[in-house]
């Protein structure tokens, strides 16, 4: 079953909404961005949220040490790296957040760029958990709305999906997460800008449409088989 995560929850009730619609992780984001959460506002919601619910933390170029006590706080299971954080600190963040889930962000234009990058990280796989893909621009890291070059993207994509668990981001909605799946056949999606109504606030007919699309192609996927 495809993995979705529904990023950048800023209140209870929008929390409590991407549950009732069906998701599998919420993303909070301690970094400088329109969605960002103070940690105490974060550890709030985290308490009254079901066990079965990852909460997934994401940051941007913090030490291994801050990561880890900003977890600790809140209540997370897992963290983002959304940064540039360098593939010799991957082992420094597995030892400080244990059994926590590690997901590095690449931005796409930047693995086109240089595909070492990705080869390098992918040697890394003993210490993250999986790698996002994501459409960030040079002003902003994620929630562009913004889809990345997928069929330009698609084979280094596949290098990922062989080694460890592929997530793809960057402008995926209601409407696209369907092709890209697909395309990519990703171990799970992430989703922030496409299920808005506004930065910071859900549309909670969009969030249902996204997970429902999400499973549908699943379901699709199955019958074909």
């Amino acid at each position: 079953m495809t993995w979705v995560k529904l990023c950048g929850t800023t209140d209870l009730h929008d929390a409590e909404l991407s549950v009732a619609a069906g998701t599998d992780a919420l993303g909070f984001i301690f970094a400088p961005s329109p969605r960002r959460i103070a940690i105490a506002e974060a550890a709030e919601i985290i308490a009254r949220l079901p066990d079965g619910i990852e909460k997934i933390g994401v940051f941007v170029n913090q030490t291994p040490a801050h990561v880890a006590e900003v977890a600790q706080q809140a209540g997370l299971s897992g963290v983002q790296l959304h940064g540039d954080e360098p593939v010799e600190q991957m082992s420094e963040f597995r030892r400080a957040l244990g059994e926590r889930r590690i997901i590095k962000t690449l931005q796409a234009r930047d693995i086109l760029k240089a595909p070492e990058r990705l080869a390098e990280y992918l040697a890394a796989r003993g210490s993250i958990d999986a790698i996002l893909l994501d459409s960030g621009s040079a002003l902003q890291r994620g929630g562009t709305g913004t889809p990345f070059a997928w069929q330009e993207v698609a084979p280094f994509a596949a290098a990922v999906r062989a080694a460890m668990p592929l997530i793809v981001a960057g402008g995926l909605n209601p409407q696209n997460v369907a092709k890209a799946i697909q395309l990519f056949a990703p171990w799970g999606v992430d989703v922030v800008s496409g299920v808005e109504s506004e930065p910071g606030t859900k549309d909670e007919a969009r969030l249902r449409d996204f997970v429902a699309a999400v499973r549908h192609t699943q379901a699709s996927a199955k019958l074909r088989e």
